[in-house]
């Protein structure tokens, strides 16, 4: 009953997870995710920029964490464009037709951290090119273990972004979440904070004992998703590190915990479609 395997994102040699999906599982999937992310840019489908390149669909059959992440929150646009060619060159005439058509339109952006990073601001600052997203909301995700090498988090990310394409700081969210449990992911909220859906769970663990951790105490994510049929997955005990502040009580009025992840332990391996892609430069 098979219909899709998609593979966890790796560095070169790594053996990556293939985790099998059947038709109720995807669709499980494709449900929440749209429950969770319409409570961030509303129901309807929004003109789509892609920080990314199109050569990464190739293979609809076998698909990366990345590949996976772009079709998913695809499902939120129309007039799909990719900012970045097959060479993961950016392509500035792409993005200002795309701009020029959709002028006055409320417009979602995804795509992966280090790419936006890497592949998208730094050849806006490099070429001194300034575009405006004013309009714009950024949903992107994955490690932050390149850039914050290079002192950035997530809230100069935010304001480097702003000053470069006047994209609100407020309109841009970070989401946790990984292959293995794919549509009941993380959103961050407006002040900052990611939090557990009704479709997930979290929990911190100590690392010495896995005993549960208190809140405000940092330990191991565990994640938790109802939405799994066809293979198991969960329950997941991960190697990054998180700490939850809370739960009903977020500024922003969202109900359930939320929490902050603190970064991996200590001599995990690279993973993740950010992190596992930044190993290149």
């Amino acid at each position: 009953n098979i219909i899709k395997t998609m593979t966890s994102s790796g560095t070169t040699g790594q053996k990556v997870s293939k985790i099998f999906l059947d038709k109720e599982t995807s669709s499980r999937q494709t449900k929440v995710l749209t429950s969770i992310v319409a409570d961030f840019i509303g129901k309807k489908r929004l003109p789509m920029l892609i920080i990314d390149s199109p050569d990464i669909l190739n293979n609809r059959a076998m698909f990366s964490a990345r590949g996976a992440g772009i079709l998913g929150f695809s499902i939120f646009g129309f007039e799909k464009e990719y900012a970045l060619d097959n060479e993961m060159k950016i392509d500035f005439i792409r993005i200002e037709n795309f701009l020029e058509k959709n002028k006055g339109k409320e417009i979602f952006i995804f795509g992966f951290t280090f790419m936006i990073w890497q592949h998208f601001y730094k050849e806006l600052i490099k070429n001194k090119v300034k575009i405006n997203l004013d309009s714009a909301t950024l949903i992107h995700g994955g490690g932050w273990k390149k850039i914050q090498s290079e002192s950035v988090d997530n809230a100069r990310f935010k304001e480097l972004l702003n000053q470069v394409c006047n994209i609100k700081p407020e309109n841009i969210h970070d989401y946790y979440g990984m292959v293995e449990q794919t549509g009941s992911i993380y959103m961050e909220c407006e002040s900052g904070y990611l939090h557990a859906s009704n479709y997930s769970d979290i929990l911190i663990r100590r690392p010495i004992d896995f005993s549960i951790a208190d809140y405000g105490e940092e330990g191991l994510i565990e994640v938790v998703s109802i939405l799994p049929k066809s293979y198991p997955g969960h329950v997941l005990l991960t190697e990054d590190l998180g700490i939850i502040f809370g739960q009903d009580d977020c500024k922003c009025g969202r109900f359930g915990k939320y929490f902050k992840v603190s970064g991996r332990i200590s001599n995990a391996e690279i993973r993740g479609c950010s992190d596992s892609y930044a190993t290149k430069f």
